[in-house]
């Protein structure tokens, strides 16, 4: 059982309604990615298109928010989450609704998920991370892990509701049904319960504005950061083989011989795990060192992919899609909360927005390699292969960030990153 200490059971008994809310809004960010590998078939069938060109969009359309994110992650900094994220909501929902609106035309459909690209940065991680980091200190792994497990609720339960929209009402109308059946919840509470909590970090709240941005990270700082950059590097690596497997989880299952119908079913499951992934090692971040937890949590996911390599019976695709979700879930869980503690509050949004333009980079990036990979060797088969190192390399990238020192701007109360990480056994 978690144990909380008194500051994190007070931070959770004020303030649980907006981890909720947090939760559920990045769930709806979460649809497009897990629902869209049941629409390669439908698509393929009615268009003849390649499933390159299919994740294609996808893909452009997450590489086209690498220079946006830093700028939405600053103007959140500036306006607060709740400003950005209700018509946000509305916008994406719209945006959802209408990939059932496109034609033939592939240039059609790479356009209408560049349009998504735009509109989604409203309802990314960086709008609900900010909101929960900005109330929570003690218990943040815990809250982050909660907040994140919107994306592994979404993996659960999209395949197996896409797959039943699609097969009730069409591809095109199921998109309509995922948009706006999902908006509802999240706008509701996003109204009641998102708000724009005082920065926790600040000693002296009264302080001017001209001061807290001299003490914030900037841009250069961050690239400049070794432990930044080892966990960007290392996020990169994860986003890229995760989204590749997430998007086009259910046609690998189905290239190993399980039905459609299954296979949407295992990749519930893997969502599934997914959460507890998620929940155990915010837990356990909050206790012991979360560089070190959060290694041993991604390296495990080689495991997964070895099992999947080597063509096993079902229980033993099942446990390595389980592995895989376990590990692949907490992904932006580890960036999120060691970003946190290296950069402090103050520029949070700003330097987690450049963090997340390279989780866009991995996002884009998987679904349009494994799809090119597939069609250049008709299987799955280097994607697992590729797994292995570099889950075990990734790992090994977060582990290194313990021992990386914070470089400090002048006047900065920036800290090195072993005394800005909670010590082990703490």
């Amino acid at each position: 059982m978690v144990q909380f200490s008194s500051a994190a059971a007070s931070e959770w008994r004020s303030s649980w309604p907006l981890v909720l809310t947090a939760m559920v809004g990045f769930s709806f960010h979460s649809i497009a990615t897990y629902s869209s590998g049941l629409f390669i078939e439908p698509l393929q069938n009615e268009f003849g298109w390649s499933r390159a060109e299919i994740t294609g969009g996808l893909a452009i359309a997450a590489i086209s928010t690498v220079p946006l994110s830093p700028i939405v992650g600053s103007i959140i900094d500036r306006w607060g989450s709740r400003r950005i994220a209700v018509p946000g909501l509305v916008l994406t929902a719209c945006c959802l609704a209408s990939f059932g609106t496109t034609g033939p035309s592939v240039a059609n459909w790479i356009g209408l998920w560049c349009l998504y690209a735009v509109v989604g940065l409203t309802v990314k991680s960086t709008v609900w991370t900010h909101a929960v980091t900005g109330v929570f200190d003690a218990g943040r792994g815990l809250a982050l892990a909660v907040m994140l497990s919107g994306t592994a609720i979404a993996q659960s339960l999209v395949p197996p509701l896409a797959q039943w929209l699609i097969a009730s009402f069409g591809w095109r109308d199921a998109w309509f049904w995922l948009g706006f059946g999902w908006c509802a919840p999240a706008l509701i509470l996003a109204l009641l319960f998102l708000r724009g909590p005082p920065r926790k970090d600040d000693p002296q709240p009264a302080r001017s504005m001209e001061a807290r941005a001299r003490e914030a990270m900037t841009i250069g700082q961050a690239l400049r950061n070794p432990a930044l950059v080892r966990l960007a590097l290392a996020t990169l690596i994860m986003m890229t083989l995760g989204l590749a497997v997430i998007v086009h989880q259910v046609p690998i299952l189905t290239n190993m011989g399980l039905e459609r119908q299954t296979a949407a079913w295992l990749a519930s499951l893997s969502g599934i795990a997914g959460i507890f992934g998620k929940l155990i090692t915010g837990a356990l971040m909050d206790r012991f060192d979360a560089a070190r937890i959060g290694a041993i949590t991604i390296a495990a996911s080689a495991a997964g992919f070895v099992l999947l390599i080597a063509k096993p019976n079902l229980a033993m695709i099942m446990l390595g899609i389980v592995i895989i979700g376990y590990a692949v879930g907490t992904k932006l869980q580890v960036t999120a909360y060691l970003t946190s503690r290296l950069t402090g509050l103050a520029s949070f949004g700003k330097i987690f927005g450049l963090m997340n333009s390279v989780v866009a980079l991995g996002a884009g990036l998987g679904p349009l390699l494994s799809g090119l990979l597939y069609d250049l060797a008709g299987s799955y088969e280097p994607l697992l292969f590729a797994g292995v190192p570099g889950s075990l390399i990734s790992g090994y990238l977060i582990l290194s960030t313990k021992n990386a020192k914070s470089q400090k701007a002048r006047g900065s109360n920036l800290h090195r990153i072993d005394e800005s990480l909670p010590a082990e056994g703490a």
